[in-house]
């Protein structure tokens, strides 16, 4: 039954609320590394080397991409890895598992991160796949066997007609 899959739409508001949270935290983390590397250096001062300060713009710049990419990979492998949820699914009622329906740990929700990557490279392509396919999988949940669930539906349970314990005889005959 396919209903139990989280939705496209459900999973990009989602990752779009994590991706706000990181943000925020990265813009902490630039405020912090500019203010640091930035100590000593005026935007008045005219003897300061133009070429010098291009320099330390781009190591600035390589390092806070270097320091978001490895928050982005902690806080997705971790909470992934930990509950199989992120706080943006946690609002959405969404949790990450494997194929077969358990948790999937840190090192398959390290290889889902991998894969999100993948998904991002040709044109954002894994990503959207999650909306076409059968069981709602972008790349990186084939990459790692899992799925993503619908926490807030209800998932159809069979139950036993009363009298089916009756119809096989009783324990003591």
């Amino acid at each position: 039954m396919d209903s139990h899959y989280g939705g496209f739409w459900r999973r990009l508001y989602a990752f779009t609320i994590d991706k706000i949270i990181l943000g925020f935290i990265g813009m902490i983390l630039m405020v912090i590394g500019t203010t640091a590397f930035g100590l000593g250096i005026s935007p008045y001062d005219m003897t300061a080397d133009p070429d010098a300060l291009m320099a330390l713009g781009g190591r600035i710049f390589l390092l806070y991409q270097a320091v978001t990419l490895l928050l982005d990979m902690a806080y997705f492998t971790y909470c992934h890895g930990t509950t199989g949820q992120t706080p943006g699914k946690r609002l959405l009622g969404l949790r990450v598992v494997e194929e077969a329906g358990g948790p999937i740990g840190l090192g398959t929700a390290f290889l889902r991160w991998v894969g999100y990557i993948v998904s991002a490279v040709p044109m954002l392509m894994g990503f959207l796949w999650a909306g076409a396919d059968r069981r709602k999988q972008g790349w990186h949940d084939k990459i790692a066997g899992t799925v993503v669930i619908d926490l807030y539906r209800v998932v159809e349970v069979e139950i036993p007609p009363k009298n089916a314990l009756t119809n096989q005889g009783n324990l003591f005959s």
